[in-house]
């Protein structure tokens, strides 16, 4: 029977899912028809399109097992329908943190001004590195998904009750050393990716403070002045809202063996809303995409009065 609190979840997860799937999909949609129009894909559209699509496929999946766990429970009773998902859901959050990492390391490297040699070696190979570093995410993100699976199989194939949490799980048994290395390694990856941010963005807003004031003593234009300021605030609301979702993430696995539905609960909803949140920030900080969704805003209006 489908409980009240049941359709809150769904309700809650529903409007979060569709309002990240609309801003998610409009970002590859943009980036696709660019694509075919130029022929050509810089590294920053390369980390966009497959943050894009991780995050719509992430949420797609998120929803649909939220629907068929609160309308068709029974479902979860055929195996490996839970473990797959589970797995799915796991390796496309995964990709989502890493590939968040990845782009605010391209920033720092693209914007940031530093004359070290490292540096300015990684500022001239940083186009050649992107596709390694993507692949590194997926990579990483696949061994998630296959620890997540193992560990799902195991609890599926004994007594024991395995509910999903969407990007994460739960298990109401005791943790011991099997599933130790699943904990191990999804926390030692968030917080990798985690450090790579925080130390990115540090970098680039260092820069960006320092060449704001070399611009103010030397009375430079105020529109150069405003374009930093309005970088630095899109830094300062990345790095914030990403420090909350990994918080969120270290707590869910922290609670994901205990007995708290209510913050479980509260923590997956601050985690799905992590990506349309982003995204919506990527698209105002990229004059393409902002200059696109202004665009198309206006004609969705008038076909909504239409009607």
């Amino acid at each position: 029977n489908v409980t009240s609190y049941d359709n809150m979840t769904l309700l809650v997860i529903t409007l979060q899912a569709f309002a990240g799937m609309w801003i998610n999909g409009f970002i590859v949609s943009v980036l696709c028809i660019a694509w075919v129009k130029k022929k050509s894909f810089n590294s920053n559209e390369k980390i966009l399109l497959f943050l894009g699509c991780c995050r719509f496929l992430y949420l797609c999946i998120t929803w649909v097992y939220s629907f068929l766990q609160a309308i068709y429970p029974s479902c979860y009773q055929v195996q490996p329908i839970p473990q797959i998902l589970t797995a799915i859901q796991s390796f496309l959050n995964s990709s989502n943190v890493w590939a968040s990492a990845c782009l605010c390391v391209f920033y720092c490297i693209k914007i940031a001004n530093f004359r070290h040699i490292f540096f300015t070696y990684l500022k001239a190979k940083i186009d050649r590195i992107v596709p390694w570093l993507l692949l590194v995410s997926v990579l990483s993100s696949l061994v998630i998904g296959f620890l997540v699976y193992d560990i799902a199989q195991e609890v599926q194939s004994g007594s024991f009750n395995f509910t999903s949490l969407g990007n994460l799980w739960k298990l109401s048994i005791r943790v011991d050393e099997h599933f130790f290395p699943i904990f191990f390694t999804t926390g030692l990856g968030f917080a990798i990716a985690f450090m790579a941010v925080m130390f990115s963005a540090f970098l680039l807003l260092f820069s960006l403070w320092r060449h704001k004031l070399k611009m103010q003593t030397n009375s430079m234009k105020n529109h150069s002045m405003d374009v930093h300021i309005k970088a630095i605030k899109y830094i300062l609301s990345f790095f914030f809202i990403y420090t909350i979702n990994f918080t969120c993430l270290v707590l869910a696995l922290a609670y994901a063996t205990k007995e708290a539905d209510a913050l479980m609960f509260l923590l997956s909803v601050v985690q799905y809303a992590f990506p349309a949140i982003h995204s919506l920030i990527l698209i105002f900080s990229n004059p393409k995409l902002e200059k696109v969704l202004l665009r198309a805003l206006p004609c969705v209006r008038c076909k909504v009065c239409k009607r």
